[in-house]
């Protein structure tokens, strides 16, 4: 390492968090094949924060008064030129698809319906901003105990114990984990062993569920492989490696957006399918004022009719529509988990802006921890640092978990050359989580690195599942809630804090105390 080569990177570092405090917007970043960053890379790469939220047109989601729809609604709708495109009967909502003007001056009208809104679409991921990452043949390091190659890349297990969770033979078996995301890699080694083949879909219209981006950029596979990567001599280890997958695709990888009646749907489609756990490494930072997007980009005036143009009470109405499916979830067994998201927010003194679905109804919201500089003091490097894109506030965080962060890159010692293998890489790159990708090729993996709450979501899921599993399955959301609070590690203020909520998860602690 040369001071040059250090000033240079931290220009390029500076360059990004201007952008940063532009957009509110932290980056969830995937590392390029020499380890640095690049301006692309930094500049946005990590986008659970909406950049982008604007009305989806002619697509419509109506409430009833009740937690049940009315009688005849369906006929109704089809009378005043709706044709219904779902039902959550058991929840009160229902999605709609009209190309009448007047259609929600007219629907609202029908006896039992308590609001009409228009859909909106959330751009969560960038498809601009998604990066390469080789596909390394990493050798295993010596005292590993295990043949899975790459294992030892995976500080998060280290830091939830989940390695001493298994020793306890509890693994996640008989537990069913549904991922909600971008397409995945369903040929993958590691996850094609665990997958639910006949319960995955995807709710994206013209993307099947192995729809991927052209690049090992997989946000989906990334995050399944992180919760239940099988343990089988090959690639990473999943935190509950003998847990099932449903794998959901709610978000295009195309344009990186997803509609909130998809992301409802694949709540209910899940909870149909008995999964016991939902992650949702998915979240929007929705402003309360009610500042959108039309359909053509140009802003809404909120002060025009909310039913419209969306403003405060029309958004609270779409924020009833999704509490009322979590809940629905919940009632029937389902523990649901989501990322807190990524913009740094503190929800103790920042009200402005409403994170969902990790502040929704029975929502499990997760914030992210990560080390500085693991890969060159691995046995004793503090791995509970508050990541520095997190989300956080005591109401807003439930546990925090390993999600990775960039700022060991502000450290000179960051740039210090670590080799694994074959391979070498800047320090600093080991402080990300690391998972599965796609390669492209039927039947062989790939792996990368990335950072955000995203992937701290999807440890939280895995600790859930293992303790569902160690209780025999079919354990009440409560229940496991319970267990995680009562055997996360409390760090911080003592009790319910900020950063950690009521603690970091510890897996070994879930399944044995």
């Amino acid at each position: 390492m040369t001071n040059k080569l250090f000033t240079r990177n931290n220009l390029l570092l500076a360059a990004a968090f201007a952008f940063i405090g532009l957009t509110g917007c932290n980056p969830e970043e995937d590392m390029s094949p020499d380890g640095e960053l690049s301006a692309a890379e930094t500049n946005a790469a990590v986008t659970e924060a909406a950049s982008n939220v604007k009305y989806r047109g002619n697509h419509y989601i109506v409430l009833s008064n009740t937690e049940t729809l009315p009688a005849g609604l369906e006929n109704q709708l089809t009378a005043v030129n709706g044709k219904m495109t779902n039902r959550w009967s058991e929840a009160g909502v229902a999605t709609v698809y009209s190309e009448e003007p007047d259609f929600i001056a007219k629907a609202s009208r029908i006896q039992g319906v308590r609001s009409v809104v228009r859909d909106l679409e959330i751009q969560w991921i960038n498809p601009e901003t998604r990066k390469v990452i080789a596909d390394e043949q990493f050798g295993n390091p010596p005292h590993s105990g295990d043949n899975d190659t790459r294992f030892d890349l995976q500080w998060g297990h280290a830091a939830i114990s989940a390695s001493a969770a298994w020793n306890t033979g509890v693994r996640g078996k008989n537990v069913k984990v549904a991922v909600l995301d971008t397409g995945f890699d369903m040929d993958h080694p590691d996850l094609a062993p665990n997958i639910i083949q006949s319960a995955s879909i995807s709710l994206v219209p013209g993307e099947p569920v192995d729809y991927i981006y052209p690049d090992p950029f997989s946000h989906g596979t990334h995050t399944a492989g992180t919760i239940a990567a099988a343990d089988n001599g090959y690639g990473i280890i999943g935190v509950a490696p003998e847990a099932k997958l449903i794998l959901v695709k709610v978000l295009s990888d195309v344009s990186g957006s997803g509609a909130f009646s998809w992301i409802m749907a694949g709540i209910v489609h899940a909870t149909h399918e008995g999964a016991d756990v939902i992650n949702m490494s998915l979240g929007a930072s929705l402003l309360r004022n009610g500042w959108y997007t039309n359909d053509n980009g140009t802003p809404d005036d909120p002060t025009d009719d909310y039913l419209e143009k969306g403003d405060t009470k029309g958004i609270q109405e779409l924020l009833i529509a999704l509490d009322r499916v979590t809940k629905y979830a919940n009632k029937n067994g389902v523990t649901v988990i989501a990322s807190a998201g990524n913009d740094a927010n503190n929800g103790n003194k920042d009200g402005s802006l409403m994170h969902v679905p990790s502040a929704s109804s029975h929502v499990i919201s997760i914030s992210a921890t990560a080390p500085r500089g693991w890969a060159l003091n691995p046995y004793s490097v503090f791995m509970d640092n508050l990541a520095s894109y997190s989300n956080y506030g005591t109401s807003d965080i439930h546990f925090a978990a390993p999600g990775g962060d960039f700022m060991f890159a502000y450290d000179e010692k960051g740039f210090d050359i670590v080799t694994v293998g074959p391979t070498t890489h800047y320090a600093y790159v080991f402080d990300y989580v690391y998972s599965t990708g796609s390669s492209h090729t039927p039947g062989a993996g790939a792996f990368y690195w990335s950072a955000g709450t995203s992937m701290a979501s999807p440890h939280a899921a895995g600790v859930a599942a293992l303790i569902i599993s160690k209780n025999g399955g079919g354990m009440d959301p409560t229940q496991v809630l319970a267990k995680m609070r009562a055997t996360a590690d409390d760090l911080g203020k003592s009790g319910r804090d900020p950063h950690y909520g009521y603690g970091r998860l510890n897996a070994h602690r879930a399944v044995t105390e």
